[in-house]
């Protein structure tokens, strides 16, 4: 299933969408004009925005708060990428040089920090204060996940609760806050609009579940094999596998990956422990479980093309390559 074939039901909402969103980025200062134009014509697949406007349709309805919701989510997501790259010192961005590594790390923060206030803004205007109350959750969420991720890479002693937490606010919690407020621009049923925004976090989990599983596979994706152990962080894969490992081996790879996360060779044993320990099946089938339970909740609502296009874009991006 193609991502052109599941946008069909929502085609000229997206048309619409990218006219409102261009100019909730305008700017009288020319550099920030110049700098997010080159943003937009880099934008990513929309998946956000879509989850924005299926969820509307699947609720009621798109309606002109919808493209408020849209514009807010995608302002809101392209500040944190923008805020990411500086925070990773990351120089490219899906192929591109990143705002950071064209104008430095203080322009790219105060562009972030920009984009983030122009979606608040939007939202105050247009007076859709349910909306930006979901969005200004997310990110509080997505600050604490992130905090919450340094400090346990610290001292990487994370559990497999304490995981999922972090993967709850740091990325679920944008995907969840997009199907609550595409919901709330389309109905006042807060049933409704809870069980859309469960099902979003469902989808958010997994998500993340499979972002992290590619890397442990092959090197053919488009993220960089190793990359998590390279900046310490301890994902399912690695955790399961540790859980089920003696203390000796345990205290070894951790050692590894604590002192030796440079090293490509140190790196590929971390990678061979996980896939020889079972963490690579155990992550798959808890990814499998998230994603039913977000079908479980999607079965829900009214039988619709809306709803089967949604439950398209969830295999979509659990099923993606990279």
């Amino acid at each position: 299933m193609s991502l052109d074939t599941i946008k069909k039901p929502i085609d000229q909402e997206l048309i619409k969408f990218e006219q409102h969103f261009k100019q909730s980025m305008r700017s009288s200062v020319p550099l920030l004009d110049k700098i997010t134009y080159y943003i937009v014509r880099r934008k990513g697949k929309q998946v956000r925005p879509m989850f924005v406007f299926l969820a509307a349709q699947v609720c009621g309805g798109v309606v002109e708060a919808t493209y408020v919701a849209a514009s807010l989510i995608e302002l809101l997501h392209t500040a944190t990428l923008v805020h990411d790259d500086v925070v990773d010192d990351s120089m490219e961005r899906r192929g591109f040089f990143s705002v950071n590594a064209l104008w430095k790390n203080k322009i790219a923060v105060l562009v972030g920090d920009f984009l983030l206030s122009q979606g608040l803004l939007l939202a105050v205007r247009n007076k859709q204060f349910r909306i930006l109350e979901i969005v200004s959750d997310a990110v509080k969420a997505m600050s604490e996940g992130e905090l919450l991720q340094i400090e346990k890479a610290r001292r990487l002693d994370i559990k497999e609760e304490v995981y999922y937490e972090i993967i709850r606010q740091k990325t679920a919690s944008l995907i969840s806050s997009a199907c609550q407020a595409g919901a709330a621009s389309a109905t006042t049923d807060e049933d409704a609009i809870e069980r859309m925004r469960l099902f979003g976090e469902k989808i958010g989990l997994a998500f993340q579940i499979k972002d992290d599983l590619f890397d442990f596979g092959t090197d053919d994706v488009g993220k960089p094999l190793g990359i998590d152990i390279k900046e310490k962080k301890m994902t399912l894969p690695l955790i399961y596998a540790l859980n089920k490992s003696d203390s000796a081996t345990r205290r070894h790879i951790i050692g590894l990956v604590r002192r030796h996360n440079e090293n490509p060779e140190k790196v590929k044993e971390v990678i061979d422990f996980v896939r020889n320990s079972g963490g690579i099946q155990y992550t798959e089938a808890v990814m499998l479980r998230f994603r039913q339970e977000a079908f479980d909740i999607l079965e829900t609502f009214p039988e619709s093309e809306s709803r089967t296009a949604l439950r398209d874009l969830v295999t979509f991006v659990t099923e993606r390559k990279k």
